[in-house]
């Protein structure tokens, strides 16, 4: 195929020419190939319709800017070459360098470090139609990258994409809530069914159908957590709402260290695992009470857009007493199981690292009560003090607090069965 109808393209911000400068001869000049457009009208239509629709199109950053100039026809599609953030960041340096110091860039490799993510189908981790799915927005090495594009992967593996979907890569489409759905709804981390049902996400939501003016305020996930458009996405406690240090209180400290050894962050002794170091490294909680404070002052920030910062203060205290409250509940359960794991009633698992109940296992707990204990944990507990930051009563109250207190009647109940039927 020929070069037909070059057209040089504009000149773009100092990150896309350092890295030009640095690929090619500065006498070569990036050039639109309108082969490519012509051929992928045919191939595949709605790919370029998105193209021409993108600002990217308008500024003439045309294909073989992202994917090379080495894929001229479709004896050498393998050639052309893969997304990733590095690419994205040639022009967007700024967003690109906050996105790298935030938890979605984190995704990938927290996913890859469960325990048992290798025991899963790979359509799940590698296929994207699992975990993968949504956890491929983080950061991925070169090698990961292409097994993913051999195995079918479309969207997403460039980790910009998930949010800002190809090929129109739209600014606009990645401002709406909904563009946080696909990831944040579910099982475990169902924030948009609370954001969505609470009164925040109800005036948004009409405000976009037009019931309520465009003036309203009313705000998305993003100005929550994206304040200013800053993609370093984190907040005060994390995931598993669970920060260190210890609360000074002994009785409450004491509930963290039986949850914190249920994550494997510590021994039944105690002591700090080998998987705290992990924990850290994937930024899996606030590891320091400064860490926690940082993402407190940016939330009360952004609440203080529309309420006083007194309500915000009162408002985001209730969400930490859930926090607490909760995670005494849990910890009673903990111990209850772990006490039958060191009375030999439950035997330790082969893949388990101590005689203790493990949640990173997930769903390959190896017994019903320890699936029961998971569910509190992993299901009803993130319902309850999530719904509560969320500001949603029923999924902090019936989805949350009160599945707690059935699991953990249910499991006094299974351990004392257990007891009985090995006479112990």
């Amino acid at each position: 195929m020929g070069d037909l109808g070059f057209k040089k393209v504009s000149v773009l911000e100092g990150g896309y020419n350092a890295w030009l400068a640095a690929q090619y001869p500065i006498e070569k000049k990036w050039t639109i190939k309108q082969e490519c457009v012509t051929c992928h009208t045919n191939v595949t239509p709605n790919i370029v319709g998105d193209w021409k629709l993108s600002k990217h199109s308008k500024a003439e950053v045309s294909c073989s800017v992202c994917h090379g100039e080495h894929h001229m026809s479709e004896e050498d599609v393998d050639k052309s070459l893969p997304m990733k953030p590095d690419r994205c960041i040639m022009c967007h340096q700024v967003r690109g360098d906050q996105f790298k110091k935030g938890k979605h860039a984190l995704a990938w490799s927290s996913m890859k470090a469960m325990p048992t993510a290798h025991w899963q189908p790979m359509a799940m981790i590698d296929g994207m139609k699992g975990c993968g799915g949504c956890h491929k927005v983080g950061i991925k090495a070169d090698a990961e990258i292409k097994e993913m594009r051999e195995n079918g992967a479309g969207f997403g593996y460039a980790s910009c994409d998930v949010c800002h979907t190809r090929h129109t890569f739209s600014v606009k489409e990645a401002r709406q809530p909904q563009a946080c759905q696909t990831c944040h709804m579910g099982f475990d981390h169902p924030q948009w069914e609370m954001y969505s049902s609470s009164k925040h996400g109800v005036r948004y939501l009409l405000k976009q159908n037009g019931t309520l003016p465009e003036t309203t305020a009313a705000p998305t996930c993003q100005t929550c957590h994206m304040r200013e458009g800053n993609h370093e996405v984190r907040t005060a406690w994390g995931f598993y709402g669970v920060r260190l240090p210890l609360p000074e209180d002994k009785k409450q400290a004491e509930a963290r260290k039986t949850y914190l050894k249920a994550l494997g962050m510590l021994d039944p002794e105690g002591k700090p695992t080998a998987r705290m170091n992990v924990a850290k490294k994937e930024d899996f909680f606030r590891m320091t009470q400064k860490e926690w404070s940082e993402e407190r002052v940016k939330m009360l920030k952004a609440c203080n857009s529309c309420h006083t910062l007194s309500f915000a203060r009162r408002e985001l205290e209730k969400g930490d007493q859930t926090v607490r409250e909760t995670e005494r509940l849990l910890a009673e359960a903990i111990q209850i199981v772990a006490n039958l794991y060191r009375d030999g009633i439950l035997k330790k698992p082969k893949n388990y690292n101590y005689a203790f109940p493990d949640f990173l296992t997930l769903h390959d707990a190896p017994t019903t009560i320890d699936h029961k204990l998971w569910l509190m944990f992993m299901e009803h507990r993130m319902r309850a003090f999530m719904g509560t930051f969320h500001a949603n009563p029923d999924y902090a109250f019936w989805y949350g607090w009160s599945r707690m207190q059935q699991s953990l009647v249910e499991i006094r109940e299974m351990a004392e069965d257990l007891r009985k039927k090995a006479g112990k």
